[in-house]
């Protein structure tokens, strides 16, 4: 797929991985439309895509509610008149252990809330924005690519049953969609990454940091850059579909 004047949708993409995809797509000539909860983090990453003469347009919606979902690319289509292709990046965690006990007795649980939570906006909302995506381009008779944002930590992590449930989800869903949708001339792939250094991830404690980056063979931390060129590299070879990538400095969880 050559981006110039693709439109590409990226949810939470007023920050983070969402922030340096959005700049890397505009780079190429993509046109952006933008799904975040924050509509000044989103005009700020719109505002960066302008000063480099991309069109980028940004939309408030919480991608877990079925009828916002379907506006939503009801009115990308509207306002750009097509669509090309979508990354499922917006996603949260509520980390803690399945199950904590001190000198055998159980002091604290993962809540159902916590669960239910991670599970509603990472996995059903890259379900429905994964599924409209897909049924507006079949109804548009456009060929695209979906990619889902994945984690290293779909292997399994401690403190993170919830999440690492929803990231082993996107990746297989991923795939199933790269086997059905083939016949429409949609792609889809994934993206796994370690360690990005995001705000989020900054915003550790230094002896965390320190900790984690002795972790990686690399020895330092991936930069958001590096996964948007990855998104980039997975839109642009039309014979990527299925497949997941795991971007994290050789290490494995």
């Amino acid at each position: 797929m050559d981006l110039k004047d693709k439109v590409i949708v990226i949810t939470g993409g007023g920050r983070g991985l969402g922030r340096a995809m959005a700049l890397e797509l505009a780079g190429r000539g993509a046109k952006l439309a933008l799904v975040d909860l924050n509509q000044a983090s989103l005009d700020e990453t719109i505002g960066l895509c302008t000063e480099i003469n991309a069109e980028a347009r940004g939309y408030v919606a919480d991608i877990s509610d079925e009828a916002a979902v379907e506006k939503l690319f009801d009115d990308v289509v509207s306002d750009f008149g097509t669509l090309n292709g979508l990354v499922n990046n917006a996603g949260i965690t509520r980390d803690g252990l399945f199950v904590k006990a001190k000198d055998g007795k159980v002091v604290k649980k993962m809540s159902l809330e916590d669960w239910e939570l991670v599970l509603k906006v990472n996995l059903t909302g890259t379900f429905l924005c994964g599924r409209e995506a897909a049924a507006k381009m079949i109804e548009l008779g456009t060929q695209g690519c979906i990619i889902n944002i994945s984690s290293i930590s779909r292997a399994g992590n401690m403190g993170q049953t919830n999440y690492t449930a929803t990231k082993a989800g996107v990746q297989a869903m991923a795939v199933t969609w790269a086997k059905e949708l083939a016949r429409y001339g949609i792609r889809a792939a994934s993206i796994a990454p370690g360690f990005i250094a995001t705000e989020m991830v900054m915003s550790m404690k230094p002896e965390a940091l320190e900790k984690v980056e002795s972790m990686i063979p690399l020895k330092r931390l991936g930069q958001p850059s590096e996964i948007a060129r990855t998104a980039a590299f997975i839109f642009e070879n039309d014979y990527i579909s299925g497949r997941c990538f795991e971007i994290d400095g050789a290490l494995r969880l």
